[in-house]
């Protein structure tokens, strides 16, 4: 069985992938995918990895949560998708690296689904939004707290790449930048499936409703019904020629207001995470959608 981890991170869809999946479930039913809800896994996972850092004895941690998933039905593809696969927000930083503790949660998890193929799947974000994300989700607990202190310009998604490949060499990661989502969120969906690059598939605009006007909505609608057989690319060009004339700009920027962060420094971040993309796309056993 071919298992689909979809890792996150926090703050990127927010649940919409999982939305947009299920607009297609009969169709992965007819190619073998399940889509089990979260409820069936996400608490379970997490219990069954603690069980298993204390078990000193042999127990069968994977059939009880697999019968839990999916019962006894065999799919050959099982998707699964949890922000905290990595850890919960209050520890995605630490000593200035993102992410620390997932390359043994990820060792973990593989001995948990022993005998299957894992993908991990990932978005990634500019940091110089990501922080200011977690900070804003965590009201109560001071920047230092949620951040560990680091120095933001440190901090670089490789890294934590580079350290779950070196962990986890037999799982291929898949990964995109959440600010291209929009463009590339059919491409997200059918990688994701496993679905062949021209199955048709339902919900590849959902992300732009967000961020465009109605109008602009309408009309994408209409121009996309009257050119059928687009490929990927000329969707692409189409999508962004849409955005330009009909974005939202209310929800596609950002308010970056930490205290001490200056304009300089934000792009100082920008630029940093452009190089770090690069980097990513070159490193062995990793795939980068982009537009």
């Amino acid at each position: 069985m071919q298992i689909v981890l979809h890792a996150g991170a926090h703050y990127t869809d927010e649940g919409k992938l999982l939305g947009s999946l299920n607009q297609n479930k009969a169709l992965l039913a007819d190619h073998g995918i399940a889509l089990p809800p979260p409820s069936t896994y996400r608490r379970q996972i997490r219990d069954t990895l603690g069980e298993m850092r204390k078990s000193v004895m042999a127990t069968d941690f994977k059939g009880a949560v697999m019968s839990g998933m999916i019962g006894d039905t065999k799919p050959d593809r099982l998707i699964l998708s949890n922000d905290n696969f990595f850890g919960v927000p209050r520890r995605a930083i630490r000593n200035n690296m993102l992410f620390p503790a997932a390359p043994e949660r990820l060792r973990t998890m593989s001995s948990l689904f022993y005998g299957e193929d894992i993908e991990i799947f990932i978005s990634i974000r500019n940091p110089a939004t990501f922080v200011p994300a977690l900070v804003k989700a965590s009201p109560k607990h001071s920047i230092e707290e949620v951040t560990d202190n680091c120095d933001p310009l440190q901090l670089r998604w490789s890294d934590l790449i580079l350290n779950v490949r070196e962990a986890v060499p037999h799982m291929p990661v898949t990964i995109w930048c959440n600010e291209d989502t929009p463009l590339i969120w059919e491409e997200i969906l059918r990688e994701m499936a496993g679905l062949d690059p021209n199955t048709p598939i339902e919900g590849g605009t959902s992300l732009l409703q967000n961020i465009m006007s109605e109008e602009g909505m309408a009309r994408l609608n209409t121009f996309l019904e009257e050119h059928p057989g687009l490929t990927e690319i000329q969707k692409r060009r189409v999508y962004a020629a849409f955005l330009d004339k009909f974005a939202l700009e209310d929800e596609i920027e950002e308010e970056l207001d930490l205290p001490g962060w200056t304009e300089a420094m934000v792009d100082a971040m920008s630029d940093a995470y452009d190089e770090d993309v690069f980097r990513i796309e070159r490193i062995p056993g990793v795939t980068l959608i982009h537009p």
